[in-house]
């Protein structure tokens, strides 16, 4: 070796010492983090073991608590369905009671109403009417109800066109407004998508309320005319009738109803000034007016040209009426409650005089889910199609002659 080796050897141990002691330190480092980490593990393991030892105990307390929960909720359910069961029974009872111990009609005997000189206006008023047909049919009961769909909003109106020669559904959603649904039969109304299937027609005047009509391929509708209810002026509280050519889309003719005063004809129902109406005789009008506006009034309109032809200070009251349509020359008068409950037809009056109020049926429609927002006549078919809180249902009613007995 030569004498550079000595020095060589000095020189590597010097500076390896340093390295050695830096490795201690980190040895130690890793040492003492290596312990912690062991420490907490050992924290977790406890705890986890605590926590599953206190799940299994409350485990443990909490399946008798099911148990006797399910138990108790199938006793509730049995008991919910045992009630329900009953309340069915006891409608059918009260519905046999009420055919055979008929209640009173509400006919209230007033000099204003039945002999006063009433809203000044054309056509003849107070005479009986003379039936155009030999329709002389009256309600004997609601003999069933089917529920469609739900579509649209709380208050509306759907209905076929009588005279027309198509199955098409009208649909018209709101109180106020512009557009139209058409369906083109009652089964594309029924689809989940149903808005994708119907066509869209837009009025010229939004209409205010649910008395609108269709009758023979033409859209009846009352507008609200400047100036007309809540609006102030000359046409304060009157309304506009409006013709409208469904498809032309063109309005034939409008006039307004020769009525003064005009207030909400069913107490439940704020939103309606007039209900159009339609039967075998033709078209209708109920209303109701500030000089007697605790009772209904009915007018017989010539749909050619909306003239008034007949009006009638009838005996059924406003309160708690929420709708009303005409069959064979009859008015029937929809009440109920507030809050909604199950709907009756307490009042009728007969145009003609053939059918007296004490020998009119006063049947109740069947449970549904709240009140109705409007109600259409289908003569062709002898049912009503109804607006129930956004629900579009179905009556099928039973007829008898109006000289039967109840």
């Amino acid at each position: 070796m030569g004498p550079c080796t000595p020095l060589l050897t000095l020189f590597l141990l010097s500076w390896l010492r340093p390295l050695q002691g830096q490795q201690h330190h980190l040895v130690e480092y890793m040492e003492r983090r290596l312990a912690a980490l062991e420490e907490r593990l050992a924290q977790c393991q406890d705890q986890s073991s605590r926590h599953a030892a206190e799940l299994r105990d409350f485990k443990n307390k909490m399946l008798p608590l099911l148990e006797v929960a399910e138990k108790e909720r199938e006793a509730l359910r049995t008991e919910a369905d045992t009630i329900s069961g009953r309340v069915d029974r006891l409608e059918r009872e009260v519905d046999y009671l009420e055919t055979q111990n008929p209640a009173l009609p509400c006919v209230e005997v007033d000099e204003k109403v039945t002999g006063g000189p009433g809203i000044k206006g054309k056509g003849r008023r107070n005479e009986k009417y003379d039936m155009l047909t030999d329709c002389g049919y009256t309600i004997s009961q609601v003999r069933s109800m089917k529920i469609l769909k739900r579509f649209g909003g709380p208050a509306g109106l759907w209905t076929k066109d009588p005279m027309g020669p198509t199955e098409k559904i009208y649909v018209l959603d709101g109180t106020q407004n512009d557009t139209a649904f058409v369906f083109p039969r009652l089964r594309d109304f029924t689809l989940a998508m149903a808005a994708r299937k119907a066509s869209r027609v837009r009025v010229p005047f939004p209409w205010v309320g649910t008395g609108q009509l269709v009758y023979g391929g033409f859209l009846y509708y009352a507008r609200r005319p400047p100036g007309g209810p809540g609006g102030g002026g000359e046409l304060e509280n009157t309304l506009q009738l409006i013709k409208f050519h469904l498809a032309n889309r063109t309005v034939v003719d409008s006039s307004v109803f020769p009525a003064e005063g005009l207030i909400p004809p069913y107490g439940l129902t704020a939103d309606t000034y007039i209900d159009l109406a339609a039967d075998e005789e033709g078209l209708w009008a109920v209303y109701a007016t500030r000089e007697d506006d605790r009772h209904l009034c009915l007018a017989k309109l010539d749909p050619q040209t909306l003239d008034t032809e007949q009006q009638w200070d009838t005996p059924c009251p406003r309160e708690n009426a929420e709708a009303a349509f005409v069959i064979c020359g009859t008015l029937y008068v929809v009440y109920n409650t507030r809050p909604a409950s199950r709907a009756r037809i307490q009042c009728s009056f007969d145009a003609s005089g053939t059918l007296t109020p004490e020998r009119a049926a006063l049947p109740y429609f069947p449970r549904r889910y709240g009140a109705h927002a409007s109600l259409r006549y289908n003569p062709r078919e002898r049912q009503l199609y109804a607006w129930d809180d956004g629900y579009q249902i179905v009556y099928k009613l039973e007829m008898r002659k109006k000289e039967e007995e109840v």
